[in-house]
């Protein structure tokens, strides 16, 4: 069982962001499943000297079961640190040659914004046109080569231009491992109901709404967990001076120790057209702690977390919220029925479980 990973950028074990986290778990998941994986990552020059030892062993008969790709952010052409088009064949003419040996490539795709009004704004209006350009001719290379194309969501698929969509299918983000939690029934503590929410503050992630919210609450407590030049952006606009919502900046086991203390995880952002497709890593690193998650309607989010029964999807309104304290802490037997929806979902949702997809699709 052997396979090829590729990326177009360097895998980066200390990686905090999805675009870095999601390559390595779904590299090491295809490892622990047993198979053989020669790796095509980093900048042009490095690919290319991979690529040509994976051809001369083609070429010499070496047999791969197929080739699992991760996309960038940036085109594909353009993920070098200068971001010049140096080697703008280089994965072009690699995916024709596999498929040409009959080796089925299964890529995961990983957002549309480019093609969103919002793209561009801060660049040089050449710059811009020249990335779109690149982001084309990315999708090009799918149309003509992939047996596969892999998206955050099936809705996603709406809005690609250029591929068939015959050959999409969802492989949204999972979690490193399931963490066992036998509670189905919830206690209001002797202490302030604790609510968790870690990623980005930006126009793509407003929680205003429930920061007014809380305020109203004392028996609610908010922890923010966002990077510190993120939250110094917008602070401004959340205007606050209640003691039960607390900011934060960590990462890894010091965040993870928050998350486990926490009742409840939040994605309660404000809707937006991109959310209604956009598939978050936190929904799934929160499913896989089995903590309940509170979510907005109208976003993909909302969507799952209604679907599975794992938390609650209410409006993106303050009085919302408000209501939904309220009948959280006066009736907190419901949270019994997310507790078991929660340990039965979990184990579905894995990265493991996101590779065994792949290998039953392609190989």
């Amino acid at each position: 069982m052997k396979i090829i990973f590729h990326h177009p950028l360097p895998l980066n074990p200390n990686a905090v962001s999805a675009s870095g986290i999601r390559p390595l778990k779904m590299l090491e998941a295809f490892q622990e499943l047993g198979y053989e994986v020669d790796v095509i990552a980093g900048y042009s020059q490095e690919r290319k000297r991979q690529i040509t030892k994976i051809k001369k062993n083609i070429k010499n008969g070496l047999r791969y079961d197929f080739m699992y790709a991760e996309s960038s952010t940036a085109p594909t052409t353009l993920t070098d640190p200068h971001h010049l088009p140096l080697h703008p064949l280089l994965d072009y003419s690699f995916f024709r040659f596999c498929k040409k040996n009959r080796i089925p490539i299964g890529l995961f795709y990983r957002d549309i914004y480019w093609l969103f009004e919002g793209y561009g704004k801060s660049l040089n209006p050449l710059k811009a046109s020249v990335a779109k350009a690149a982001y084309r001719f990315d999708l090009l290379t799918y149309k003509q080569t992939l047996s596969t194309l892999y998206l955050p969501s099936l809705k996603m698929g709406d809005y690609i231009p250029i591929v068939n969509s015959h050959i999409f299918k969802a492989l949204p983000p999972g979690h490193a491992s399931p963490r066992e939690n036998n509670s189905t029934s919830f206690q209001i503590p002797d202490r302030p109901l604790k609510l968790f929410y870690v990623g980005g503050l930006s126009s793509y992630y407003q929680l205003h709404e429930l920061f007014d919210a809380v305020q109203k609450q004392p028996n609610v407590e908010l922890t923010i967990c966002t990077r510190q030049a993120e939250w110094h952006a917008v602070m401004h606009e959340y205007q606050w001076v209640s003691p039960n919502i607390k900011i934060i900046h960590l990462s890894g086991s010091t965040m993870q120790q928050e998350l486990r203390n926490c009742d409840i995880t939040v994605l309660f952002v404000k809707p937006q057209e991109y959310r209604e497709f956009a598939a978050p890593l936190k929904l799934y690193e929160y499913l896989g702690y089995q903590k309940p998650i509170l979510a907005s309607e109208k976003t993909l989010a909302g969507d799952f977390v209604k679907k599975h029964g794992i938390g609650w999807a209410i409006p993106y309104d303050c009085d919302a919220v408000t209501h939904f304290f309220s009948t959280l802490l006066t009736h907190p037997n419901q949270i019994a029925s997310v507790y078991k929806n929660l340990q039965d979902i979990a184990p579905q949702h894995s990265w493991r479980a996101r590779a065994e997809q792949v290998i039953k699709d392609l190989a």
